[in-house]
């Protein structure tokens, strides 16, 4: 069973480290999202692969066997904001690490402009200035699910509440 003090890993290592394109395309990642370290870049890739590896055995069932689990796995990730539309299982299938990671708490708030830097985003959620429905939560890798996107708002009496952020326009508009 393991050792109740230490959990269980919920990350696996790639299988070579070393590589200078997948390096490069970690430290791109790891920028543009404001991730703490590789580790929850890992802990991404780790869940998109249990997430294709499920769809990849639905496939694999017959049609008759496979429905009911199919349509539970992608009204799953419609919740969740992985997929949109009206998803099939090829969809999952094609999904990429960025599509987890444009649905963290820390980049919906740079998103929606409540900040003016990513960097800023994931200080603001761990600080507790950011509230969800009618809950504070200060975990900045939150997978924020669609109904509750409309709802990520700065916290009542927050300094952060006073600060205007100026959103930059996007040039050609």
């Amino acid at each position: 069973m393991g050792d109740p003090k230490k959990p269980r890993k919920k990350y696996s290592t790639p299988r070579k480290l070393w590589q200078a394109d997948q390096l490069s395309r970690e430290l791109y990642l790891v920028g543009k999202y404001g991730l703490r370290n590789k580790r929850e870049l890992w802990k991404a890739e780790t869940e998109l692969s249990r997430i294709r590896k499920h769809a990849r055995g639905l496939l694999a069932e017959p049609i008759d066997e496979r429905m009911e689990e199919e349509s539970r796995l992608l009204r799953s990730l419609s919740r969740k904001g992985i997929v949109g539309g009206s998803p099939v299982l090829d969809d999952v299938l094609g999904l990429t690490v960025e599509n987890l990671l444009e649905r963290r708490l820390q980049t919906i708030v740079k998103d929606k402009g409540l900040v003016s830097s990513i960097h800023t985003a994931r200080q603001a959620v761990s600080h507790g200035h950011i509230k969800v429905k009618d809950r504070r939560v200060t975990i900045p890798g939150y997978l924020v699910r669609v109904e509750e996107e409309s709802t990520v708002r700065v916290k009542e009496g927050s300094t952060l509440a006073n600060l205007k952020v100026e959103v930059p326009a996007v040039q050609g508009e």
